[in-house]
């Protein structure tokens, strides 16, 4: 989508000189002083009558004074490993298997200053033309939005949440906010009204950040009912009108000029690794979602030690280089991309909005990423477009592929770590699949991660085809991100990797295969979910461990893998966490004529949903009949059908199939997001029963039994045309 020139980064309105313009986003600026580099810089829409000039950021350097930087560490350590509080603080998990000092988000960010100062930090296009912000220009901007917050009344301990597409303005925001005191709250783009207004109101939000109009729009229906929200900042569009308390970003960013560097220092200064910096809000099987508090420490260490375990390099040995485009409201991206970056002055690209539509590949293509991460659908999509593109093909080019991808997959797996590759191997990279990498961007690309969801094995075989080896990372939000690694030098098929150096794991009431659920320790695991007490306790056991709900096993050398679930909650393709009972249940109350509705989309690509209908029970055995009920049939008379029967229904009557697909729409509409949508659904021939196996003796749903005998129906929905 073309950005507006008239907001925003996206198209600076000063002298287009004032940025680092260049075609190949990968250079870094390693060559320049920090002098040079300000010398050169002028003014834009962000930093109009206040240039980033070698005095400005020499000014704010001098009141970052290194000794204030040591001093902002923490004091005694607290006595509880958990808190439910905002302003709350907690005793740091340190022991001798993670012994790192704890720090602040801002020293992270000092220190890489001094070293990454001058190279490229975030690159974004404008015009067609990439555009790059320096780290030096990033922390200015950060400082700048910081004291913006800071006039619009942030309160320590409230939260800014950003609703928006990935972009330099939720970087410096969601830095900004932490120099300010205040918490980082990411809000799904997808999210409705509603959900926005639990999550604006739950985290306290003072300030929110929003891209366009169409999510200033959702603000506007819900504003009434935050008495928090103290002001809105749009910074891609112009508002449709001027509003009281709606600025643009210049204006926003403006207003951080009254106030004193000096303010701003001193609420830095007092900042504590084991205070709360960032809220992620992950839905669990039931109820509301839960705002996961992560604390200055678990952003820092995280950044530091799991990014390592992944091979990511400083960029004074190779600059990363990295495209961001998952939502950084979910903690695998905003780790990755986000934190991960400052820590190791890596340079940040940024997608379009469409990047999951198809301009993706393009992006990629342009950038070259060193390091790249996507969910499991993000890796399908790309492999159903090689498929697409392989099938269109003529028909030599097409066997050509298929013998490359075909000795290069025995390859991988019968010798998963030899560097000797066999001359018709290394053939077939030269002369087919060097150039597919090329097409996709990958042919700089050394670390290809996963994560969030279970890998089909189907798409992990493919890309080994392509000599494309995909690493796995295991962790949750209330891990902060990666618990778990894999990396070039430590990879197993089908593993989750192994533990980052300096977390501990323990499976507890294991089975005889060595099954049980998956406990984790260390300075990854989160604070505690706020204003959520009891959700809290059922997660942390008082011991200090994280109880995750998952079940797996690790083999003699510590890999993981993960086997299952213990609890029912979803996990699409895509990495979204979708408890199936609340949509289940307004299936159920949208359209009376069903009986049962089972929720299917575990490790699959979108969501879909198998229904029953109401009917007779035969009076001596209690198995369901074939006659509708009358609650049924009056449902099918009111949407114009004669049926009373259920075989008179399934694969027939159109009637009440309309008026099923219009009450699943309705349904959808009312989702808290997208990725929540039903998107295919079937009616059985029978409803469930204990007699038919789907229903346990207290007739609740027997979910696997019921995955199991109807696959055929289930991998219909999904299935597609294969290469």
């Amino acid at each position: 989508m073309p950005r507006n020139s008239g907001a925003g980064y996206g198209c600076p309105h000063g002298d287009p000189s004032m940025l680092d313009s260049r075609e190949t986003p990968q250079e870094s600026r390693q060559d320049m002083t920090v002098g040079t580099t300000q010398e050169k810089l002028k003014t834009s829409s962000l930093t109009d009558r206040q240039p980033l000039s070698k005095e400005s950021l020499n000014h704010a350097l001098k009141l970052s004074v290194p000794e204030k930087v040591n001093n902002a560490q923490w004091d005694a350590p607290e006595e509880a490993l958990w808190t439910t509080r905002a302003d709350g603080r907690v005793r740091l998990r340190i022991d001798p298997s993670c012994p790192q000092l704890p720090y602040t988000v801002h020293r992270m960010f000092y220190e890489a200053l001094d070293k990454y100062g001058d190279f490229s930090a975030l690159g974004f296009k404008c015009q067609d033309k990439w555009e790059h912000i320096s780290y030096s220009q990033y922390y200015l901007l950060a400082r700048r939005a910081a004291k913006g917050f800071l006039k619009l009344g942030l309160e320590r301990a409230h939260s800014v949440a950003i609703l928006g597409f990935n972009s330099p303005e939720w970087f410096f925001s969601a830095v900004g906010t932490v120099f300010a005191g205040g918490i980082v709250t990411g809000i799904y783009t997808t999210s409705s009204p509603e959900a926005c207004q639990y999550i604006a109101y739950d985290c306290c939000a003072n300030v929110i950040m929003v891209d366009t109009q169409k999510q200033l729009e959702k603000i506007l229906k819900v504003w009434k009912q935050l008495p928090h929200l103290k002001a809105v900042v749009i910074y891609k569009e112009p508002p449709p009108n001027k509003m009281a308390n709606v600025y643009t970003m210049e204006e926003f960013m403006e207003l951080g000029n009254e106030v004193p560097e000096e303010a701003l220092d001193a609420i830095i200064d007092t900042q504590q690794p084991n205070q709360c910096c960032v809220l992620v809000y992950t839905s669990g099987t039931t109820g509301n979602p839960k705002g996961v508090m992560l604390s200055q420490d678990n952003i820092t260490w995280t950044a530091r030690y799991g990014s390592q375990a992944g091979d990511i390099r400083p960029a004074e040995v190779q600059q990363e280089v990295v495209v961001s485009y998952l939502p950084l409201s979910h903690i695998a991206a905003q780790i990755y991309d986000l934190w991960t970056g400052i820590q190791w002055g890596a340079q940040v690209c940024f997608a379009e909005p469409d990047a999951l539509k198809g301009s993706l590949v393009n992006t990629l293509r342009e950038v070259e990423p060193t390091s790249h991460m996507g969910v499991p659908r993000v890796w399908e999509k790309i492999m159903e477009r090689i498929q697409e593109v392989a099938a269109q093909s003529g028909f030599i080019r097409r066997k050509m592929l298929l013998w490359a991808m075909s000795v290069t997959l025995e390859q991988n797996l019968t010798c998963p770590g030899s560097d000797l590759k066999p001359f018709t191997t290394r053939l077939a990279d030269y002369l087919v699949l060097a150039k597919v990498r090329q097409a996709l961007g990958f042919a700089k690309c050394q670390k290809n991660f996963y994560g969030a969801a279970p890998m089909t094995a189907e798409t992990q075989h493919f890309f080994l085809g392509l000599n494309i080896r995909l690493y796995a990372g295991y962790g949750l939000s209330e891990t902060s991100g990666p618990h778990f690694m894999s990396s070039p030098c430590n990879y197993r098929l089908y593993s989750s990797g192994k533990l980052v150096p300096g977390c501990r794991v323990k499976l507890v009431n294991q089975d005889t295969e060595g099954i049980g659920e998956i406990c984790l320790w260390g300075r990854t695991i989160f604070m505690g979910y706020l204003n959520m007490e009891d959700k809290t306790c059922e997660a942390i056991d008082e011991e200090g461990w994280l109880h995750t709900g998952d079940a797996g096993r690790l083999d003699a050398d510590g890999f993981l893998y993960i086997t299952g679930r213990l609890k029912e909650l979803i996990i699409t393709a895509g990495g979204e966490n979708v408890p199936p009972v609340p949509i289940e249940e307004a299936v159920k109350m949208e359209l009376p004529i069903i009986s049962n509705a089972m929720l299917i989309g575990d490790q699959r690509k979108f969501l879909s949903m198998l229904l029953t209908l109401k009917c007779t029970l035969d009076p001596d055995t209690s198995d369901p009949t074939d006659n509708l009920t009358e609650q049924a049939v009056e449902f099918c008379q009111r949407v114009g059908s004669r049926a009373t029967t259920v075989s008179e229904i399934v694969g027939k009557d159109e009637a009440v199939y309309q008026a099923i697909e219009e009450g699943i729409r309705r349904v959808n509409m009312n989702a808290a997001a997208r990725p929540y949508h039903i998107q295919k659904w079937a009616i059985l021939e029978r409803d469930f029963s204990i007699s038919g196996g789907e229903l346990g003796p207290t007739m609740k749903l027997k979910r696997l039994t019921v995955l199991e005998k109807y696959k055929d129906i289930i991998d219909s929905f999904y299935r597609e045309q294969k290469m």
